[in-house]
């Protein structure tokens, strides 16, 4: 299933607000993006219905950055509520609450600026559509699934070479 971009950020405001780890929007953003990744990379599926752009600082997923900006850089403080009666945020269900709970586990220490860091060092999906293919010189370039799905997949084989197919530890510590 593809779910509503807000119901994984609630996803992640509700583990934040229930664990006590900061969460700001950039941080949000970037945890989106990376689940989104992961499950491309395992699964061949995607987590969220709609697409991933590439702006100066990063991949943005455009709902998430319009719905939470008002906090700027300081801790988010409540679930998007549901503005309209004709689409709901579903909790997410028991097909991704495992790959969500293991993004949140390796990926909640690190700020927003690290995970931004991560998310647009050279050869990422970022850097292919910002740098290489002009996404600076338009705005809200769409980063295909293709090539994220293809760099996750990347990360599975560099972990799974690294830790020796150990099935514990399929993510790596950066993105």
């Amino acid at each position: 299933m593809v779910y509503p971009s807000r119901a994984i950020a609630n996803y992640f405001i509700r583990e934040s607000l229930r664990s006590g780890v900061e969460l700001t929007p950039m941080k949000l953003i970037k945890l989106c993006y990376i689940a989104h990744g992961w499950r491309l990379g395992l699964y061949h599926q995607e987590l969220i219905n709609e697409g991933v752009q590439a702006w100066k600082y990063g991949p943005v997923v455009e709902s998430i950055y319009d719905d939470f900006r008002h906090y700027g850089t300081h801790q988010i403080t409540a679930l998007k509520a549901n503005d309209s009666y004709d689409q709901d945020y579903p909790m997410p269900g028991e097909d991704v609450l495992p790959l969500l709970k293991k993004v949140w586990e390796v990926y909640n220490k690190y700020s927003g600026l690290q995970l931004s860091a991560m998310t647009h060092q050279d050869g990422t999906p970022w850097d292919l559509v910002w740098n290489r293919e002009g996404g600076k010189d338009r705005h809200a370039a769409i980063i295909p699934n293709n090539l994220i799905q293809q760099h996750y997949q990347h990360k599975i084989r560099d972990t799974q070479f690294n830790h020796g197919n150990d099935s514990s530890k399929p993510y790596p510590n950066n993105s």
